[in-house]
């Protein structure tokens, strides 16, 4: 069942279902020059509904502006991380050493996934945003990044 204290994916992508806009609304809260070419990376990535490696956001941006290259996505991507508003991930390299990126979400969540089918889903929980706040106690470190992946073997592939 998911609250909003306990959430989990359908699909890859938790926060596929909510409405497109934070990547932007931050961009411009911070004075970033959105570039047409930076706005259409941007929409890329706050639609899309799995994580995508560099060369799909390219794939995928280039079919709404064949102008973007590939040194245009790998700078936007290095902006977004530096200012915090994107993840990169390696997601257990079930998918060899490709690297992905994600925008955040209301709060950090879990990724899990299947070590034999490669299925990944989300899962956001108040018992993690609990374990942070322990862990940030205990350590005396204020937490600004938290990624946490767990791999095992899904219902459907144990059938």
């Amino acid at each position: 069942m998911s609250t909003s204290a306990h959430r989990v994916s359908t699909g890859e992508r938790i926060n596929a279902n909510e409405p497109p806009g934070h990547l932007t609304r931050q961009l411009t809260d911070r004075r970033i020059r959105l570039t047409r070419q930076r706005r259409v990376l941007v929409q890329v990535m706050e639609t899309a509904r799995r994580h995508l490696d560099a060369g799909e956001i390219l794939e995928r941006a280039q079919k709404i502006d064949p102008n973007i290259t590939r040194v245009t996505v790998y700078r936007t991507i290095d902006l977004l991380k530096r200012l915090g508003l994107i993840d990169e991930l390696d997601l257990l390299h079930l998918r060899g050493d490709r690297h992905f990126y994600e925008s955040h979400g209301p709060r950090d969540h879990i990724h899990v996934a299947c070590l034999r089918c490669g299925k990944v889903r989300e899962v956001e929980s108040e018992l993690y945003e609990t374990l942070k706040r322990q862990i940030a106690k205990d350590t005396g470190i204020e937490i600004t990044v938290s990624r946490t992946e767990i791999g095992g073997v899904c219902s459907d592939c144990r059938k």
